[in-house]
């Protein structure tokens, strides 16, 4: 019998926790092409920060309502001519992997007032193409992160290939431990946001704390 949505947000809770050991781990509910409809219902089972792809689709769900009782996360690719519509709205913003989109979120933050979150994605796995700063060009973007004042770097993201993820995960750990270390100027590095669906469990006992999870708790994505 095919599980209900309730279900599989409890089963892959269950399965964090299992692998985090104690430690606390954030779940992500991913919803992409996902109606508002099931945003409210999955708030309402528990999930308690939901990730979007796309600025249109979170400009709709919010329209609608749908986020009510939950944080949002942009964790695809932010083009900076969309910064407007969520700097200052959303509580975190994953996919920042350029100096010009770090101080375009900076900008608009400040005149509103505020500072905003981001994690700072990396490109772990070198694959042309893929959004991601590169591991020896972070040291760069966080120094520029601290001479911004509408900018919070709260720590670091990664999509590893993901034939070959598992490799990964211990080499995108030690890049945020050794970070961490260092003294920037607006910057905490309080999460490591990898893992999804797939391989969560793994990203989780290599050091994530912060996972996104979409297929596995909503179903396929559907068509747009």
């Amino acid at each position: 019998m095919e599980l209900t949505l309730e279900q599989r947000i409890a089963l892959v809770r269950e399965n964090i926790d299992r692998a985090a050991a104690g430690r606390a781990v954030t779940l992500v509910g991913v919803t992409k092409t996902k109606p508002a409809e099931l945003v409210v219902r999955a708030i309402r089972a528990g999930i308690g920060v939901i990730g979007e792809n796309y600025v249109q689709e979170f400009r709709e769900k919010t329209a609608a309502g749908a986020y009510e009782g939950a944080q949002v996360h942009i964790i695809g690719h932010l083009q900076q001519n969309k910064v407007k519509y969520v700097a200052g709205k959303v509580a975190m913003i994953q996919s920042v992997d350029s100096a010009s989109l770090l101080e375009a979120i900076g900008r608009r933050a400040h005149g509103l007032g505020t500072a905003q979150d981001v994690l700072i994605e990396v490109n772990i796995g070198r694959e042309s193409g893929k959004s991601g700063c590169l591991p020896e060009d972070l040291p760069a973007l966080l120094e520029t992160a601290g001479s911004l004042p509408g900018i919070r770097v709260r720590g670091l993201m990664a999509i590893p290939p993901a034939e070959t993820s598992r490799a990964y995960f211990a080499p995108m750990y030690h890049l945020f431990v050794d970070n961490r270390q260092k003294k920037y100027d607006n910057v905490s590095m309080d999460f490591l946001s990898m893992g999804m669906s797939d391989d969560y469990e793994d990203a989780i006992r290599e050091g994530a704390n912060m996972v996104r999870v979409g297929s596995l708790i909503f179903g396929p994505r559907n068509n747009i």
